[in-house]
């Protein structure tokens, strides 16, 4: 039995530390991919550790699992059945870090069995599995939080700001076009993202994150979708290919191959690990399996009658998007360009028009970290401050999560019949004229 004296000193020491041991919240990851073991795994040991216990670690894949305990410096036990690990370690919150085809499972699972989730994006890949988490979280009330790291940039969050501020009057209409590098695009069609049973297309992967900003900065709520699709450039549109690109007869020529051996964490985290799921981290991009698509279009209305024009290129010499907002008394554009040797500026820039008028130049400075300084600001948001004010209305969750989602799937269905579809066919969500 401890003493009053014993309990006493204890106490004064915690409460000097700060938040207590029994203070922080209980947390589990499942998925030990690159995403799980880096951003949701080790940044949130290292930077919240004060405020979270990572009590569990789990996934498929034993190798990668016992990497993934090292690698983030948890000290906790690892469960290769995602239950045994709900069951054991009891958590209050659930990181789900995996295929994006699994997440719904994985969400259902963790709700029913107490606990609150953290989803990274996309919440899941089709309108089943999306009602599926909707009834879920009607019938046990618990939470969800969707990674919608975007939004917490400096440079997204001004142009929401000069929205919400009328700066050029009642938006009507938005022209966003986004490309993808030959790294980074390509890097999609290397990995399961390339088949749409695992990813939903990049119309859900990628471009939910594009869909959520749409939403976000519209203020409402996404009505009608028409898109076209193709798969023209990767997978079987070329006259060679391979398994891998380790040890690939066409090496040298193959402007595309990559060599995954000069990556030493890729090679503890997944070339060491294959023998266990099979999965290759470094497939051939020309794969005739691949059967997304690599340019994307869409024609969205939203249910306040504003109209977007958005595309998506997989092969673009440069890594950026140029965006641009109309609205009756001006406009706002921005052209960004990411992860460019060419690109010094420590800003990102904004103009604004006014119509019959003069244009401004605003000018952001770079945030240090992921997606543009977005990911701390956004964990910041999730494990310090989750009741703090939140005055751009940057937490995104379950319906936020599943609107972005649920575009993304409409666009691909609209693709898959050549129809405009209703995204209020898709599941029991009506979409909402303003969310301001």
């Amino acid at each position: 039995m401890i003493s009053r004296r014993e309990f006493l000193v204890t106490g004064s020491a915690a409460a000097m530390l700060g938040p207590s041991l029994a203070a922080r919240t209980r947390v589990a990851l499942v998925g030990t991919g690159i995403r799980g073991v880096n951003m949701w795994g080790k940044n949130v040991q290292e930077n919240y550790s004060d405020v979270v216990e990572i009590v569990g670690l789990s996934d498929i894949n034993p190798g990668r699992l016992a990497f993934a305990k090292r690698h983030i410096g948890a000290s906790c036990p690892t469960f290769v059945d995602f239950d045994e690990m709900l069951e054991k370690t009891k958590p209050e919150r659930v990181i789900v870090t995996t295929m994006d085809s699994t997440h719904h499972d994985l969400i259902i699972r963790a709700m029913e069995a107490g606990a609150n989730v953290i989803s990274e994006k996309p919440l899941t890949t089709d309108e089943t599995k999306c009602q599926a988490i909707l009834d879920a979280q009607t019938r046990t009330g618990r939470d969800i939080t969707v990674t919608h790291n975007y939004r917490y940039s400096p440079h997204r969050e001004r142009m929401k700001q000069l929205l919400m501020e009328g700066r050029i009057g009642r938006l009507t209409s938005v022209d966003f076009h986004w490309y993808l590098d030959i790294y980074h695009g390509a890097s999609y069609f290397r990995r399961w993202h390339g088949k749409e049973r695992f990813s939903g297309t990049l119309f859900v992967h990628k471009a939910c994150h594009h869909f959520d900003l749409l939403n976000w900065w519209i203020g409402s709520e996404p009505e009608l979708v028409y898109a076209q699709g193709a798969l023209e450039h990767y997978g079987k549109n070329h006259a060679f290919r391979g398994s891998h690109c380790r040890g690939c007869s066409h090496k040298n020529d193959c402007d595309f191959y990559w060599n995954i051996m000069e990556d030493e964490h890729l090679v503890d985290l997944y070339v060491r690990n294959e023998e266990h799921d099979g999965y290759i981290r470094d497939g051939c991009v020309w794969s005739e399996e691949i059967d997304i698509y690599d340019k994307m279009a869409a024609t969205i209305r939203y249910a306040n009658g504003v109209q977007v024009s958005y595309s998506c290129t997989t092969y673009s010499p440069y890594e950026g998007y140029r965006i641009a907002f109309n609205g009756t008394k001006g406009r706002l554009e921005a052209w960004v360009h990411e992860r460019q040797p060419w690109q010094r500026d420590s800003y990102d820039e904004l103009r604004v028009t006014d119509n019959f008028g003069e244009t401004e130049l605003i000018r952001i400075p770079h945030s240090s970290g992921g997606h543009g300084g977005g990911d701390k600001r956004m964990q910041d948001h999730i494990f310090r401050d989750a009741q703090g004010p939140d005055p751009f209305r940057q937490r995104a969750g379950l319906r936020e999560g599943a609107m972005s989602a649920l575009l993304g799937i409409g666009a691909r269905k609209s693709v898959q019949s050549g129809a405009p579809v209703r995204i209020a066919d898709l599941t029991s969500l009506e979409p909402k004229k303003e969310t301001l």
